[in-house]
């Protein structure tokens, strides 16, 4: 009765033993195989016709900051044209320049 029992036991434990460690070597999918369509990753190209007119809903500072963002520096944010464009001047690469920010964040030199 007692070898029995040990037996048992000695199976239980080799069993869950084992799916412990199946379940540490499970590899997730790599972010190649998830499909383009469900991808977490946010991907933001610019549109050949940008700046495009549209309700622009972003705010004077975070426009600054999405032009900041694209390696503009001393950011001077204007007011938004008729189209719904930020206008700004910024400095990039020791030059300055005129920026377009449209709806989609879309930032553009003029």
């Amino acid at each position: 009765m007692k070898r029995a029992l040990v037996l048992v036991m000695v199976t239980a434990v080799v069993v869950v033993s084992t799916g412990a460690v199946v379940a540490q070597n499970t590899v997730p999918p790599s972010a190649s195989t998830v499909p383009a369509a469900i991808s977490t990753k946010a991907v933001r190209s610019k549109t050949e016709a940008a700046p495009l007119a549209g309700k622009n809903s972003f705010t004077r500072g975070e426009a600054a900051r999405r032009i900041a963002a694209n390696g503009y520096s001393k950011v001077e944010v204007g007011n938004v044209d008729r189209e719904g464009i930020w206008r700004a001047k910024a400095m990039k690469d020791g030059r300055s320049v005129d920026i377009a920010l449209d709806y989609q964040g879309n930032v553009v030199e003029q």
